[in-house]
């Protein structure tokens, strides 16, 4: 059997966590959570989770700061990040891709958007890999 792969969400929200990892769940992923920047820095150092699902808005550290920390450190800088947000302007979007990010999803969310863009990016870096 193949590992599962590891997921880390980081989102302040309760209620967007829970749907997200019952979601990622039941589609045969490993997920860790984590509510706020910090949290999510220091379990992303710690696991090197395969994928990061990263909100923006978040206490102690915003999403920003962690995806730039991760994505200029040499040890984490292949971890594909999606950010996870309700900013939906122009601006925030190019922010994000200039930290680093993978992919930038904005909510409320489809479903089926976070999955695709999950499996996208994961077999890409499993490409990479190969």
């Amino acid at each position: 059997m193949t590992e599962k792969n590891k997921i880390l969400v980081v989102d302040d929200e309760e209620d967007i966590l829970s749907l997200v990892k019952m979601r990622l769940e039941a589609n045969g992923y490993e997920v860790i959570t984590a509510q706020d920047g910090q949290e999510g820095l220091n379990i992303a150092k710690s696991i090197k989770p395969d994928l990061i699902v990263l909100d923006l808005m978040l206490p102690k550290m915003d999403g920003y700061k962690v995806c730039r920390i991760l994505k200029f450190d040499s040890r984490y800088k292949d971890i594909p990040i999606i950010l996870f947000t309700a900013r939906s302007r122009e601006e925030d979007k190019k922010t994000g891709f200039v930290t680093g990010a993978d992919a930038y999803i904005t909510k409320p969310f489809e479903p089926q958007v976070l999955l695709e863009s999950i499996k996208k990016l994961l077999s890409k870096k499993h490409d990479e890999k190969a």
